[in-house]
């Protein structure tokens, strides 16, 4: 072998050994985040695929929400996958991560669809009912959690104000972390001083909002509205922010369009995005 071909040689192998470690080719990969439908996400990051917060209903196989001043039933679009693509995703996930079990975000179908050995991260208070569907690996987070190279770390939130939030119940939000990269999923929450401590502590690079302004006749909204993402974009700097949780469920009365306007009227389009079901996000 000449020096030209030993050269060659060892650098295809050195590259190739480079490669070999899962961690060192996880930490390159980028991370993406996928829009199905509503708060339901498909994530991936450091080579891990990560199904978040599953409604998995067809289009009007639910009641709606009572009080909200209508009743379209729910959800109110398809989702953009066939079902095949569905069972696809949910067999490729490396787990599930619920950050609360309420049917919008964990519905009976996902309880089917979702094999029973599959992980499945949640919040504490929800573990129980969980277990009882029979999802033997479900898991409480209470703080971090580590999993296949990431870190997944509960964070507070607030699912509204007053009675109504005491009614809604416990919610949380997770961040995600790989390598350098960190996402924040803020779960069903308005802006509050949880949600706030949780930029400042984790200083996330791209944050998840349940947008929609979710409200029933009586009370305050219960998910975020124009103002909490004008919040959400002061306190997180450079952050990204993608707005999700709209125009699926019928007391959402905070529209995509309502968020894109806000977002070209205020020369915020590059930080704040506004996916279309099925779309994808590169971060």
């Amino acid at each position: 072998m000449n020096r030209k071909d030993f050269l060659k040689s060892s650098l295809l192998i050195g590259g190739l050994l480079a490669t070999s470690s899962p961690h060192a080719f996880a930490n390159k990969r980028r991370t993406t985040v996928r829009l199905l439908r509503h708060a339901t996400l498909w994530v991936e990051m450091g080579g891990v695929k990560l199904l978040v917060d599953p409604m998995l209903s067809a289009k009007d196989a639910m009641a709606p929400v009572q009080n909200a001043g209508n009743d379209f039933r729910i959800p109110m679009v398809d989702l953009p996958l066939s079902a095949n693509e569905v069972k696809s995703l949910v067999s490729q996930c490396d787990a599930v991560l619920v950050t609360h079990i309420h049917r919008d975000h964990w519905d009976s179908e996902a309880h089917a669809s979702i094999p029973k050995n599959k992980p499945i991260f949640c919040q504490p208070s929800d573990l129980e009912k969980i277990r009882e569907l029979g999802f033997e690996n479900a898991v409480a987070i209470a703080s971090d959690y580590p999993f296949q190279g990431l870190s997944i770390t509960r964070t507070g939130g607030q699912h509204g104000t007053g009675e109504i939030g005491q009614l809604m119940g416990a919610v949380s939000g997770f961040v995600i972390t790989a390598g350098a990269d960190k996402l924040y999923i803020a779960g069903d929450t308005i802006w509050c001083g949880e949600v706030e401590t949780a930029i400042a502590t984790h200083k996330p690079d791209t944050i998840v909002v349940n947008a929609g302004a979710a409200q029933f006749l009586k009370g305050d909204p219960i998910t975020m509205t124009l103002d909490d993402i004008e919040k959400v974009l002061k306190a997180s700097g450079k952050a990204t922010v993608i707005a999700v949780h709209m125009d699926t469920v019928n007391h959402c009365l905070l529209h995509k369009t309502d968020v894109t306007k806000y977002a070209s009227e205020n020369n915020v389009t590059k930080r704040l995005l506004v996916p279309a079901d099925g779309e994808v996000v590169s971060v």
